[in-house]
């Protein structure tokens, strides 16, 4: 058996046209979805980058393993201490293990681990490729390598190949020469005028002024990613640099396609296709950013098309990332870990059986420390570190009808609130008794106690200087009220 497992970074699934877009994006991933099963309420348990692949591998959640931002303490998985032995469990427990110890060949072509110093990335592969650019390559940079490895050992059986491409993520980078495909189409209805206007009096990092985290600077090098968002022409070269860089990395994709037809595996693969997280590009007054708790940052793509399983089916329970590795696991028929969190949904991919998840807790620890609740129509969202853009302390959205979040209803819904702060405290106090042993602490109080966010820390007296150019100077009171340790 073969499996071929696309992660791409920072993809959201509704700017793909499998999933309803009416852009052209992503013909190629289009394809495999209507040979395989597509998950509509797919989400990652921890954001952004790190905590989300952390848990991916894992078959953990962050408040487990302990990986649940992009700095300090919680940018580690947790130190086994005393119980460790000659290896880390990594090393048995991993997503890749699992494969390895089912008789695959695990590779990976990847710059992750680099880029973010996670070396546990590697546990578990048996060939490793980094591509050498900490995620600042393109496609063309990759797509050579992954053509020179299945030139060499597509026909070769039971290997499993990791391949990631970057290209949605910031900065938009589409090289100039591609063009824009999508220069005379019309941007997503939601984005308007009315909505501009609106963003105009918000404040917080990668807000409309601040595309660039805190301020309005750019980068010559990526000229499709721009500084600010205040008109109609910079949002679509926002949008369109987005959408560019889904449609390049696809037209690579589908030379990898190609190529694994020309060697005749393509029918008989198993196709993985999934991102680590999502992308605000609007929503919340966040910009180019993915610093949520929300079905914007969490929610991501998810397509599996399996030998012998389900085509053009549409999965729409609720499932995590984390349930990858268990579902893996019985599609092969061995055993899950016992400290993995996840739950297989491998029915659902061989006959459409509905392994839906009551609801899902999501979190987000490196720009903003927020907890979120996704059950039946609604998101509810807890936050403790506001990022500085000022967000009440709880807010919730009808996201059936309000799928890009323009609108709080939890004063008008306090008893859809008390529910979701049920089911957050469920999984709460589930997750504490079942900590690893020797830990006590949630590694989101850990991040709070250490200044905050590693995004966040320490940012905002300069920021509080660049609202004063900006003309939102009146938001500082409340910024210094709210985060008083940042002026000490």
């Amino acid at each position: 058996m073969r499996i071929l497992f696309l992660d791409l970074d920072t993809l959201r699934p509704d700017h793909l046209g499998c999933y309803g877009y009416h852009r052209n994006t992503s013909p190629n991933i289009d394809a495999v979805a209507r040979q395989g099963v597509r998950f509509t309420n797919y989400f990652c348990s921890d954001a952004p980058c790190l905590p989300s692949r952390a848990a991916l591998m894992s078959g953990q959640f962050g408040i487990h393993n302990g990986a649940v931002g992009h700095g300090g303490t919680a940018g580690d998985m947790r130190i086994q201490g005393s119980q460790r032995g000659f290896r880390d469990p990594m090393d048995n427990e991993s997503l890749p293990r699992l494969l390895r110890n089912a008789g695959f060949r695990t590779v990976t072509i990847s710059p992750f681990a680099e880029r973010h110093g996670a070396w546990w990335f590697y546990a578990g592969f048996s060939e490793m490729y980094n591509t050498g650019m900490c995620g600042a390559e393109s496609a063309e940079d990759i797509t050579p390598t992954v053509l020179k490895w299945i030139g060499a050992n597509a026909d070769e059986d039971n290997w499993f190949l990791h391949v990631n491409y970057w290209d949605p993520h910031t900065p938009y980078r589409a090289p100039a020469e591609f063009g824009n495909p999508f220069k005379d189409e019309p941007l997503p209805d939601w984005l308007n005028e009315d909505l501009i206007e609106r963003h105009k009096n918000c404040v917080g990092g990668h807000g409309p002024y601040e595309i660039n985290m805190y301020d309005n600077k750019t980068n010559p090098k990526w000229p499709r990613h721009p500084g600010q968002v205040r008109s109609m022409e910079e949002m679509r070269m926002l949008i369109d640099g987005y959408d560019c860089g889904i449609r390049y990395m696809d037209d690579h994709i589908g030379q990898l396609l190609n190529a694994l037809d020309e060697h005749g595996v393509l029918d008989d693969l198993a196709i993985i296709i999934s991102s680590d997280h999502g992308e605000n590009l609007g929503e919340l007054g966040l910009y180019a950013e993915h610093a949520t708790a929300d079905t914007i940052t969490c929610r991501i793509p998810m397509i599996i098309k399996w030998p012998g399983g389900r085509s053009g089916h549409v999965d729409n329970g609720f499932h995590y990332n984390l349930d990858l590795p268990p579902t893996l696991a019985e599609l092969l028929g061995k055993s899950p870990m016992p400290r993995w969190d996840g739950k297989s949904y491998a029915p659902t991919i061989l006959n459409g059986q509905d392994c839906s998840r009551e609801y899902l807790v999501i979190s987000q620890c490196a720009h903003t420390c927020q907890r979120s609740v996704r059950f039946g129509p609604w998101l509810y969202m807890k936050t403790y570190h506001d990022f500085y853009h000022l967000w009440p302390d709880e807010m919730l959205y009808n996201v059936e009808s309000d799928p890009h979040l323009q609108h709080d209803v939890a004063k008008e819904n306090l008893d859809v609130c008390c529910q979701a702060a049920y089911y957050y405290l469920q999984w709460h106090d589930h997750m504490m008794k079942t900590m690893p042993d020797g830990y006590d602490t949630d590694p989101l109080w850990i991040v709070m106690k250490e200044g905050g966010p590693a995004h966040s820390r320490g940012r905002l007296a300069q920021y509080c200087e660049f609202l004063e150019q900006t003309g939102r100077g009146w938001a500082i009171p409340e910024l210094k009220k709210r985060h008083p340790r940042e002026f000490k």
